[in-house]
């Protein structure tokens, strides 16, 4: 099956025109969303808690920014981009209560509608644009003539017109410059966690820990380890990125090649898939996102503070801060 794509040329904005996006919260994707969009010409303002730190950052960036539940109240589409774990209170206490008929509520990753911990009523659209990068990256590449490319998806269309919404959020934040592409919700949520876990950060950060203490361990120097197993990991990874895993192959040397190609497959085997495998029926099956949930209500922010804890405090971290001060002469 190919996948469904739009382009600059094939998006208007005209579905936005007239219309009020509340973009809730103000991290880093929020804020760099709220300056496109703004920046596109679209009428956005910000919705965010009496106090909150982001709120003066938000009216220096010529926003205009009220407590969540006017701004939802004024807004014809409200673009939720605070974190997973507080949307379903953010949208019970102060997003439900002002949602009419014909509004659309918005997403940046489908956990909240997927899961069910948001279930909105039938007289709303709800949709979904999910840019494939940092918010930091959205906004750069933005101000830079460019975008970042960004998954589109539509759960419910009450009103017959939420594809060309949510293709209008996509061009005002510059995602129709490389491409959108169309999914679901559902494959959305599974896909990016699964990548999360197993590839980006999860095996990412493990590849990386285990390769460091198999060569301390046989002897050699910590910091030499931490050269050859985390600190190149960057230039390959951008050789990757640039000219995919055959064009990374390609530039770098024979002997590179031939032990990567050879030997890569003896760590990253069959057994390793299958642990893959694993980790993606749980997530399937939402026994990952009832964990998830039963611990961040007990622990909130500090769910992750014990593993937090013991990777700092590995000599693979404790070296790593020593290397990188001293070449990038910056304090962590």
């Amino acid at each position: 099956m190919t996948a469904k794509k739009w382009f600059d040329n094939d998006v208007s904005l005209e579905q936005l025109k007239n219309k009020t996006i509340a973009v809730i919260g103000y991290g880093i994707q929020g804020r760099a969303q709220a300056n496109n969009m703004k920046d596109s010409g679209i009428n956005v303002i910000i919705g965010l808690y009496k106090g909150a730190k982001s709120w003066k950052i938000a009216e220096n960036d010529g926003h205009e920014v009220k407590e969540v539940k006017e701004a939802s109240q004024l807004a014809d589409i409200i673009h939720i981009l605070t974190p997973d774990m507080e949307q379903a209170n953010v949208y019970k206490n102060d997003i439900e209560p002002g949602l009419s008929e014909g509004k659309t509520i918005s997403f940046s990753h489908g956990a909240a509608i997927h899961w069910k911990w948001i279930v909105p009523p039938k007289n709303v659209d709800v949709v979904m644009v999910a840019p494939k990068g940092p918010g930091q990256r959205v906004r750069e590449l933005f101000q830079e003539g460019f975008g970042t490319p960004s998954l589109i998806a539509v759960y419910q269309d009450s009103s017959k017109k939420a594809m060309e919404t949510v293709l209008g959020m996509a061009k005002a934040i510059g995602s129709t410059r490389p491409g959108v592409i169309e999914t679901t919700f559902k494959e959305e949520v599974e896909t990016d966690w699964f990548g999360e876990q197993v590839d980006l950060c999860g095996g990412a950060h493990s590849l990386v820990l285990n390769a460091f203490e198999t060569l301390v361990e046989a002897g050699y120097q910590p910091e030499v380890a931490y050269y050859e197993c985390l600190h190149e990991l960057k230039l390959i990874v951008d050789l990757i990125y640039k000219y995919g895993i055959t064009g990374m192959y390609n530039r770098v040397s024979e002997t590179a090649r031939y032990g990567g190609l050879t030997r890569g497959p003896m760590v990253i085997n069959d057994q390793a898939k299958e642990n893959m495998r694993k980790v993606l029926k749980d997530i399937q099956s939402g026994e990952f996102a009832n964990e998830w949930v039963s611990i961040y209500k007990k622990d909130g922010k500090n769910s992750f503070v014990r593993f937090m804890n013991e990777l700092e405090k590995s000599q693979l971290e404790t070296v790593g801060k020593e290397m990188r001060k001293m070449m990038w002469k910056s304090e962590e």
